[in-house]
């Protein structure tokens, strides 16, 4: 493995510990500073923020990646998450944490950018393995993130926000002093109407057969965003878990997804092709989700933890499908795009998610993974269409 990828790995890995360590305490600081125990809708509105700052940035920060190189935009992303974790280790009210969010939701191109990076220096048969390995990376950071917080959490609940702005702090110097650039800039001068943040979305319209490409990352995206927003409230009012537990849960998923996404995307995407590879792993997230949903003791959660890591299984080979679609010039274009459509669904399903579980929560907290079921079910005839052919998209007008 070269040099960049093991700098744009570690970057994400730090990442992700750092998004991992808030996870198990969050809902406890929010009942501190709103001074309340009904907090399941707080944590959608603060999830949507971010999302909403996201969807606006994460596009145009996409775009300027390829006309002004993906290791700025990087730095300014790396930047802003340690502003955000600063600020919330510190905030004592809600307007403030708030704030520290929509920063953070501002300059939140880790993703875009890092898989854009990827695109640039890796060859197009090896593109599955190394999203796998994007991808695994990630979850290994939920191992230790996870379980970290709840630790840190509860000896000081502001202690992994500090944590979380040291290791994005270390991020950022990682990446300034190692990481190269991964491709030319073009350093044209830039046209300000091409930074209209609704401007990339009418590229969708303009491709045919990208629409459904896009939907489904909406789709799993939004079915993704219930996980943030109600693990740690339906781990207290399911099982009564503390901080340590829920950060304990959070890191054998972290531990299976990363065995999983590691190891399986290659074969599963030689075994069962690009289409049934997504099918497969909806569906093993879908059973995982029934058992989650009428459990009423915490080891079954443990122990279904396998078979949920399974639904990571397509994701990479759907990521390599995609990057096929464009020329590479406009892969920061495709990245930014997606992200984009991750982020919309990031606006709406966190506040539909947070809704529906206040409602059930003291009657049937579980029933708000049959509700993930049921969204994830959508993206099944829209993989199928998606991914109908395989050639390079063109404009319609084509």
């Amino acid at each position: 493995m070269n040099r960049p990828l093991i700098v744009i790995f570690a970057a994400i890995g730090l990442d992700a510990v750092g998004l991992g360590l808030i996870f198990p305490i969050l809902p406890r600081l929010l009942e501190e500073v709103t001074h309340t125990g009904d907090i399941a809708v707080h944590i959608g509105i603060m999830t949507a923020l971010y999302a909403v700052m996201q969807f606006v940035f994460a596009p145009v920060l996409g775009a300027l990646s390829d006309n002004l190189g993906r290791r700025p935009v990087l730095l300014i992303s790396l930047a802003g998450a340690a502003i955000n974790y600063v600020v919330m280790a510190f905030a004592p009210r809600l307007w403030m944490l708030l704030v520290g969010r929509a920063i953070a939701g501002l300059t939140s191109a880790n993703i875009s950018v890092a898989s854009a990076y990827i695109t640039d220096i890796t060859p197009e048969h090896r593109r599955a393995r190394r999203f796998g390995l994007f991808n695994a990376m990630f979850g290994a950071g939920f191992i230790i993130g996870p379980v970290l917080g709840g630790l840190l959490g509860d000896y000081w609940l502001r202690l992994p926000f500090i944590a979380a702005a040291v290791l994005n702090g270390c991020n950022l110097l990682l990446a300034f002093f190692i990481l190269p650039e991964s491709r030319t800039p073009a350093r044209q001068k830039i046209d300000l109407a091409a930074l209209n943040p609704l401007r990339p979305l009418r590229w969708v319209f303009s491709m045919k057969g990208l629409m459904p490409i896009v939907l489904v990352y909406f789709i799993l995206s939004a079915a993704g965003d219930a996980y943030g927003t109600c693990w740690a409230l339906w781990g207290f009012d399911s099982f009564q878990w503390n901080g340590l537990w829920i950060g304990l849960s959070l890191g054998a998923f972290g531990v299976c997804q990363a065995l999983v996404q590691a190891f399986l995307p290659g074969p599963a995407t030689r075994l069962f092709g690009e289409r049934w590879a997504v099918v497969v792993g909806i569906g093993c997230g879908c059973m995982a989700l029934v058992f989650m949903a009428f459990a009423n003791q915490g080891w079954i959660v443990f122990a279904i933890m396998p078979i949920f890591a399974l639904s990571g299984i397509g994701t990479p080979a759907f990521q390599a499908f995609a990057t096929r679609q464009v020329d590479e010039a406009r892969q920061g274009q495709l990245q930014g795009v997606l992200a984009s459509a991750v982020s919309l669904a990031s606006i709406v399903a966190p506040l539909a998610f947070s809704t529906f579980y206040f409602v059930v929560q003291k009657q049937w907290p579980g029933a708000i993974w049959l509700s993930v079921v049921v969204v994830n079910a959508l993206a099944i005839p829209l993989v199928f269409l998606s991914t109908r052919t395989v050639r390079a998209l063109r404009p319609a007008s084509a």
